[in-house]
């Protein structure tokens, strides 16, 4: 490609008409307006769609990606905006990457968070490799984050919209994928522009309702998920408090999270008890006042580090940290362990931070991402 010639708006110097976009189409309002969008602009797009799952068992759930109506949806959009679009079987893939570790993780006393997982090991590895096959000369998703250029190259940034930031699902993309990938959306205002941007390119899709829940658990009920693929697990246990008091028997480990207080069974009680521990080993809930939910230093490991300088270059990293998608980020210090384990101190302790979600590093003073990674018990 010539450097001298302008760059488009997707960064690249070429014009439009002659730069092939693969996007990643899920079947809702965010990737089918990046599809038309880019179409309008002139680029060569090609739409691709993930079959995760056994689409034909997932017709009748809606709020759920990726399912049948999804498929058809996206594959509408593209005969509409005149582009070719294809369905790709990626559910031996879906299994063996995030489904599994799901229910080993949950098993275990974790709570996961498959969507990074799928990102991560899915979308941006299998089908980033897919799109480059196809020659295309980067990937578009409808992601709600930003790409900025940097003066060491691409950077990952928080969307404009606070409310629909999905940074926190997205930290583990390294600086090879974010060189290839494209965000859209991200500096969109709100999510009523990219409706309003649906309405006026007469998208079928423009009043879709989001989707809500974990594609491959469409209902909420991760213990009914984990029973099917783990017969047996949500064997009952006792009830245990911290002070080693046996207060009552649960109906199975898989049934409880961290930081819970409704539904535990065991009322009467002058404290009122939460979740403080899963013990999967013992088939022990262990519950205990709120004070103990209470954390401060977390270890992390598998950390994608999107620094400028090697993450091992300092002994502390000051950055605001996410240890949860709903919570803000809090003031932090980081440190280093490893090229890719760390010690986390948060400056003020944090409730219900549970070992199996992601802990992210924010830039305290702008919207850059320096990556993250996943918290577990330690050693």
């Amino acid at each position: 490609m010539p450097k001298d010639a302008p760059l488009n708006s997707l960064g690249l110097p070429k014009p439009p008409s002659e730069t092939r976009v693969v996007v990643a189409m899920s079947g809702g309002v965010d990737s089918s307006v990046v599809a038309a969008m880019l179409k309008e602009e002139g680029y060569d797009v090609v739409g691709v769609t993930l079959q995760l799952y056994d689409h034909g068992a997932a017709l009748a759930k809606k709020g759920a990606c990726c399912a049948g109506i999804d498929i058809h949806d996206a594959r509408r959009v593209a005969e509409d905006m005149g582009f070719p679009h294809y369905v790709l079987d990626y559910e031996n893939i879906f299994q063996e990457a995030v489904i599994e570790e799901f229910a080993d993780s949950y098993l275990g006393g974790a709570t996961p968070v498959p969507c990074i997982r799928c990102n991560e090991r899915v979308k941006f590895k299998d089908l980033l490799e897919t799109a480059k096959d196809l020659e295309a000369d980067c990937m578009a998703t409808g992601h709600y984050i930003q790409r900025k250029t940097g003066a060491r190259g691409p950077e990952l940034h928080s969307a404009a919209d606070a409310a629909r930031d999905q940074s926190y699902f997205l930290f583990s993309t390294t600086p090879e994928q974010l060189d290839f990938l494209r965000f859209p959306l991200g500096h969109l205002p709100s999510k009523a522009a990219t409706r309003e941007l649906a309405a006026r390119y007469g998208l079928a899709v423009a009043d879709k309702p989001d989707s809500q829940d974990i594609c491959f658990v469409p209902d909420g009920n991760y213990a009914k998920v984990i029973e099917k693929l783990r017969p047996g697990a949500a064997e009952p246990g006792e009830i245990v408090h911290i002070d080693g008091r046996v207060l009552g028997q649960h109906r199975g480990v898989i049934h409880y999270t961290i930081g819970q207080r409704r539904g535990l069974g065991i009322g009467g009680l002058s404290e009122p008890l939460y979740v403080v521990r899963l013990d999967v080993e013992t088939r022990q809930v262990v519950v205990g006042p709120k004070d103990l939910l209470a954390t401060r230093t977390i270890p992390v490991r598998e950390i994608n580090w999107l620094g400028d300088a090697p993450f091992t270059s300092q002994a502390e990293w000051q950055l605001d940290v996410k240890v949860r998608s709903t919570r803000p980020p809090r003031e932090a210090i980081i440190r280093p362990l490893s090229e890719t384990t760390g010690e986390v101190e948060l400056v003020v302790a944090e409730e219900g931070v549970s070992p199996g979600q992601a802990c992210v590093f924010y830039a305290p003073d702008n919207s850059r991402i320096f990556g993250g990674g996943w918290i577990w018990r330690g050693h």
